[in-house]
């Protein structure tokens, strides 16, 4: 695929930002845990978020293509940060189809100058990825619903302006044809609390807990018919799972660039370690593996942890220490291996396009 001008003018613009002011400080923002939200609004400043939303709400109006080069290339510099505007490209889009206007013009341009970031909360404690297991409540009252329930494993869970929660509107058995979603900010709305895990990497994203004790949201807050709220919402997860895999390729790549550089200047047996075969090899085989990959979910997560360790293990006992970014690009990117739908799901729904719904049946 050959690269316009204004796509190429873009990336320039995104690889500059993600090596001069991401790359940077990548570590000590893991060591402090912190979303730096005037890096996420110098983001919005440069167009950087919400590239593929319409211009009159603050986006660029680009294509899929254009916003997943952006995504790879933020990534590059700090995988945390760029998942901020992969979350509003999904999120945006979804209030663009299904909130009333009066939200999409408040809130859209608000996520695209980096002043407002949106969690969505799907998973509870019982399950993931299986919407027939849903247990937090939405009950109509009047004009309002009111919610109760848990949401687990939430990405930006502690640090959200708003959330877009999907709860349970109809029967027990009704499986996903009973569930609706909603709309709730965060600070104008009573009975929301919110915990932060201890994890692994990803810090700075702050995965955790959000708990709604009769909480009450208006109709007018409901995206989408009721009932339908899943099948509907969820029809964006492909285009950001697409995403993902490019921001898990955009940290490999960073590895990959920093150990081949190491490789051509450490010295053993009086020359660069980058001409033994026992060095380069795995390298190439990552560089290939990372271009193969890139635009699948469940493959783009596997590829980038197996290409990181090897980037680690190139630079021997010091690829061990903290010093180095590589054990912190492993811990950021495996958790992608379960967020967004596991290798699993993945490759169930890979299976249900190849052969049917009769793939996942036992």
């Amino acid at each position: 695929m050959v690269l316009t001008d204004d796509q190429k003018a873009l990336q320039e613009t995104a690889r500059r930002f993600s090596r001069e002011r991401l790359l940077p400080d990548y570590q000590k923002r893991d060591k402090t845990g912190v979303l730096d939200r005037a890096l996420i609004r110098e983001m919005g400043a440069l167009g950087l978020l919400g590239t593929d939303l319409p211009e009159e709400l603050g986006g660029l109006g680009v294509d899929a293509v254009t916003t997943g080069l952006l995504a790879e290339e933020l990534a590059y510099g700090d995988f945390n940060v760029s998942a901020v505007p992969v979350g509003i490209s999904l999120n945006a889009a979804i209030l663009l189809r299904h909130a009333q206007p009066e939200v999409v013009r408040e809130w859209v341009p608000r996520m695209t100058r980096g002043d407002a970031i949106v969690a969505i909360c799907l998973t509870e404690p019982r399950g993931g990825s299986d919407a027939s297991q849903l247990q937090l409540r939405a009950r109509r009252d009047g004009d309002d619903y009111v919610l109760n329930g848990e949401k687990t494993s939430i990405t930006f869970a502690d640090r959200a302006d708003a959330y877009l929660v999907f709860a349970r509107t109809g029967a027990a058995d009704d499986g996903a044809r009973g569930v609706s979603a909603f709309f709730i900010p965060y600070e104008s709305t009573k009975g929301i609390s919110r915990t932060k895990f201890d994890d692994l990497g990803s810090a700075v994203i702050g995965r955790g807990s959000v708990f709604l004790d009769d909480v009450r949201v208006p109709a007018s807050h409901r995206l989408g018919d009721e009932g339908k709220g899943f099948t509907q919402v969820m029809q964006g997860f492909d285009y950001s799972r697409a995403l993902i895999a490019l921001q898990c390729c955009g940290a490999a790549q960073a590895s990959l660039d920093e150990a081949w550089d190491y490789a051509k200047e450490r010295q053993a047996f009086g020359r660069p370690i980058g001409q033994f075969q026992g060095v380069s090899f795995p390298l190439a085989e990552g560089d290939s593996q990372i271009a193969a990959a890139a635009m699948v979910k469940w493959m783009g997560p596997k590829t980038a942890v197996d290409v990181i360790h090897q980037c680690l293990l190139t630079f021997g006992h010091y690829g061990w220490s903290k010093d180095l970014p590589h054990q912190q690009r492993l811990r950021d990117v495996m958790g992608l291996e379960i967020g967004d739908g596991t290798a699993g799901v993945m490759k169930l729904i890979i299976a249900r396009e190849r052969i049917g719904r009769a793939a996942v049946q036992s």
